[in-house]
């Protein structure tokens, strides 16, 4: 039998001044497009929280931009975080692409307009509310907070494949 926590993550994240915490994200697709799955852990001392979810067709690069969006949104009050990733794709997206984007009117550098404009929209948005810093993990390499996530993502694809 699997037992409950028995404390509420984000009451005793709330209590917390200046709370800083460590989210590990991933994100599955089965096909590309096909059926995709998020996965976040959230870490903040010695407590966790696993957040999940997909869509029934969608990509893999939309699917991590999710992971961080909404374990960022689940946060309720301005923390410091780091968030750790296995995509390049979003960790240089968000760190180093986006300013040059938004300079652009949201076009590349090939003058072409930007994929999933409307997800890096909302995760640009959802970082104002914090201190982001961004880190990249090697995927698939052993990680086990990576492994994790990287499972409640394909968990989540799972779900979505035999809805």
């Amino acid at each position: 039998m699997l037992l409950q926590p028995s404390y509420d993550f984000f009451s005793i994240l709330n209590e917390t001044q200046n709370p800083r915490l460590e989210i590990y994200t991933d994100g599955a697709c089965s096909g590309n497009p096909g059926p995709g799955g998020w996965g976040a852990l959230l870490m903040f001392n010695e407590l966790e929280h696993e957040l999940s979810g997909g869509d029934k067709d969608t990509t893999n690069n939309r699917m991590e931009l999710m992971a961080p969006i909404e374990a960022l949104k689940s946060l309720s009050k301005e923390c410091l975080v780091d968030i750790y990733t296995d995509s390049s794709y979003v960790k240089d997206g968000i760190t180093s692409w986006m300013p040059k984007w938004k300079r652009n009117g949201w076009v590349t550098s090939a003058n072409t307009p930007v994929k999933n404009k409307d997800l890096w929209i909302l995760l640009d948005e959802n970082c104002q509310n914090h201190k982001v810093t961004w880190h990249w993990v090697k995927g698939h390499n052993g990680h086990p907070l990576n492994e994790r996530a990287d499972i409640l993502a394909k968990s989540a694809l799972i779900s979505k494949r035999f809805k």
